[in-house]
């Protein structure tokens, strides 16, 4: 199966002071796609500086990142904005949904930024938070949500355009453990049902067993691969 992202010797540095930071270091990892790929790793190892490098919102020191087999790290920053709008969707610790938007404004909205047909931006809003549970609550507002149900309405905004890959960044770190092994297994059945890649990030150790592939970073190094 071929890789759908791939990195090659991927380092970034940061100046701190007068001292140079070794965030990632060499970096060589691969994605099947439709699948599932946790990034491990204590706070600190990398992985943040590592799923930011892979969607194309920073741009590494030296290595390369490929999409599709085509170097996406290399490219224009159009071209990147354009393929992180089209192709990728993004999950993030802190749900950053619009408070004053219910949840199905929150999704639509989400697809109107992506350019998805206007025609077809209702029924797939609807679709999608429907696919996520959350049919009977798509006309709340995220204060009127649970913490998870809040991660749902995230995810489904990130994968209602139909992205190729969605990155999501400790989705479940603000989450009780039994409400964030939900949201990994939603994952899966997105994954099966829309034909998703997702690349996650964790430092948590129960959510290791429902991924198909796991990499774990230390101090910005591959250490371990299953």
């Amino acid at each position: 199966m071929d890789n759908i992202l791939s990195t090659q010797d991927l380092s970034r540095d940061f100046i701190s002071g007068r001292d140079t930071v070794h965030a990632l270091k060499n970096i060589n990892v691969r994605f099947r796609p439709q699948k599932l790929t946790i990034l491990r790793g204590r706070s600190g190892s990398g992985k943040t500086t590592l799923i930011n490098l892979l969607g194309a919102l920073d741009i590494p020191t030296s290595g390369k990142v490929f999409l599709e087999g085509d170097e996406l790290s290399g490219a224009p920053q159009n071209q990147r904005d354009a393929i992180r709008c089209k192709k990728m969707g993004f999950v993030f610790q802190s749900v950053a949904l619009i408070s004053l938007m219910s949840a199905y404004e929150n999704v639509e909205f989400g697809l109107r930024i992506a350019d998805y047909d206007p025609k077809n931006r209702k029924d797939r809003a609807e679709e999608v938070l429907g696919l996520v549970g959350l049919t009977k609550r798509m006309h709340h507002r995220p204060g009127e949500l649970s913490g998870g149900e809040q991660q749902r309405v995230a995810i489904a905004r990130a994968m209602a355009h139909r992205p190729q890959i969605v990155f999501a960044d400790e989705p479940t770190a603000e989450l009780d453990s039994h409400t964030g092994l939900q949201v990994v297994w939603l994952f899966k059945k997105l994954i099966e049902k829309e034909g998703l890649t997702i690349i996650m990030t964790t430092h948590d150790p129960s959510m290791m067993e429902v991924a198909d592939h796991v990499y774990t970073l230390e101090d910005g190094e591959i250490i371990d691969e299953r």
